[in-house]
């Protein structure tokens, strides 16, 4: 099979795969040794394209209109750092959005790697303050100056 080279070659084919469904092309974009890294869950992360295949075939059987788009794309060397929107339609019904940031590393024209910051859209879980709250908890903070009560 003919394999254009290089980090943007092997995110377009990627894409292109994500976006007809084809698992077999997807996994081909993922070298048999490929490494996750999911740093904020780091029980997520896992290794090898056979995960890589078990994924998807989840998400395309429970999402069956999934599209992908990269919003934003910066490759240095073997590095591609790219922004990802993903959307569609759960068979329940619901509506499945998912938007974050994925940084690959590749090798031999296939990824090897990705630490991966995807996370799905959530719109539900308060402002900026109450999220603050919630990582920080609760503290006496003195009122800004010039503030009366």
């Amino acid at each position: 099979m003919d394999r254009p080279d290089g980090a943007a070659a092997v995110l377009e084919r990627l894409l292109r795969a994500l976006n007809e469904h084809d698992l077999d092309g997807m996994v081909a974009c993922f070298a048999d040794d490929y490494v996750n890294e999911t740093p904020t869950h780091p029980a997520r992360g896992f290794r090898g394209n056979e995960q890589v295949r078990r994924n998807w075939s989840q998400i395309f059987a429970g999402v069956p209109d999934i599209h992908a788009r990269i919003l934003r794309t910066d490759i240095a060397g073997d590095t591609a750092w790219t922004e990802w929107e993903m959307a569609g339609t759960r068979v329940d019904g619901l509506a499945f959005l998912m938007g974050g940031v994925v940084i690959f590393g590749i090798r031999d024209d296939v990824i090897a790697s990705a630490r991966f910051y995807l996370e799905p859209v959530e719109d539900t879980s308060g402002d900026v303050d109450v999220h603050t709250v919630r990582v920080a908890g609760e503290a006496d903070l003195p009122e800004p100056a010039g503030v009366t009560a």
